[in-house]
């Protein structure tokens, strides 16, 4: 195993296996904090990502929660593994944190922190790994139940926290879902058409348009439970699902998408809540509905089947926080300096990090 220092901190950098598909692991350097840490925090990076993308965040866990927290940052589904589909790379994903448990024994509890579309392939992955606690039952959850008392282990483990930063929860095919087209109906139009051209198997599921062995839309089948995936009981297992938006010049996933709301539920918002994360400027507790919101009488954005999505998620309570980069140097790379990709060019996304850190259930 090849460990390498980072700086006057003592945190290491851990590659897991040698062959390139272990994943990277980030604790304290000290050994008693290493034995100590029983909570396992996964990190997943977006589409043509790496496991970098979260070396910044991964190692501010680390130093502030030294002898809490055991980061594992995957990278099962580097580059152009990101193209060969959501569930592909949550098979991968779900396979990589199964490996990594075996590996460190005295695990307890378990949280993702996933980025863009590594958030739809983390919920992909805990459906996967999701088992009913003890003496519980596998109940198939329909799409009109909402019950948050519902209790699970993901991989033998308590889940804790699942937290998604600019994650297409409701697909990229909708009106100005990606922000880059312009918002131009005929561009959004062709984007369908021609995105499985470029990003392939993945591109189909953003897009909705996938329609395996006649199945409906994979991101559709991911609000329901199944006989072979509890996707919705996974995510409701854990004690807190956090999603964390760019209100503005995110240019890959929108505002709508990455919040899991309509546009007339966006909000307004002005100035920080709190001088310490001078970008976080909305946070929102929503509580669970269990009877689908009618459509609001004026064009809302969504159509019918992102609507079905929307309502899906909403029937677990969310924590939404809402960040905006329009005063930084680098607004036009928000998508990127709210994950802090890079820790020198978006240094100005630490806040949000703090943040993520700062309000983290141990």
């Amino acid at each position: 195993m090849e460990m390498v220092e980072f700086g006057k901190n003592d945190v290491v950098w851990s590659t897991g296996e040698n062959d390139g598909h272990g994943g990277e692991d980030v604790f304290a350097g000290k050994e008693s904090d290493v034995s100590a840490a029983d909570h396992l925090v996964v990190m997943v990076h977006g589409i043509l990502g790496s496991s970098s993308d979260w070396k910044y965040g991964a190692e501010q866990f680390v130093k502030i929660l030294p002898d809490k927290v055991y980061v594992h940052c995957s990278e099962r589904n580097m580059a152009i593994l990101t193209l060969d589909g959501v569930d592909v790379m949550g098979e991968r994903l779900a396979e990589e944190v199964l490996e990594v448990i075996k590996r460190k024994p005295g695990l307890k509890k378990i949280s993702f922190v996933a980025h863009s579309v590594g958030g739809l392939v983390a919920r992909f992955a805990i459906g996967k790994l999701y088992r009913p606690s003890k003496g519980g039952s596998m109940e198939q959850v329909s799409t009109n139940e909402c019950k948050e008392d519902s209790k699970g282990l993901i991989a033998d483990l308590e889940p804790v926290n699942f937290i998604t930063v600019a994650t297409p929860h409701l697909g990229s095919r909708g009106n100005k879902q990606v922000p880059f087209l312009f918002g131009v109906s005929a561009f959004e139009k062709v984007a369908g058409l021609v995105i499985h051209l470029i990003f392939r198997r993945t591109g189909r599921h953003l897009f909705l348009t996938d329609d395996d062995e006649g199945k409906s839309p994979l991101l559709r089948r991911m609000i329901e439970d199944n006989e072979e995936y509890q996707f919705m009981s996974a995510l409701r297992s854990f004690r807190r699902r956090v999603a964390y938006s760019n209100v503005g010049y995110d240019h890959i996933v929108g505002w709508r998408t990455s919040s899991i709301r309509r546009n007339s539920e966006l909000p307004e918002w002005e100035e920080s809540v709190d001088e310490k994360y001078p970008h976080v400027v909305y946070e929102e507790h929503c509580k669970a509905y269990d009877v689908p919101r009618e459509s609001p009488k004026e064009d809302d954005g969504l159509d019918e089947l992102e609507e079905e999505l929307l309502n899906g998620l909403s029937r677990l309570s969310w924590e939404k926080v809402d960040v905006s980069f329009h005063s930084s140097r680098l607004r036009f790379a928000a998508h990127s300096v709210i994950q802090v990709k890079d820790q020198h060019m978006h240094s100005e996304g630490a806040d949000v990090i703090q943040h993520l850190i700062d309000h983290f259930l141990l």
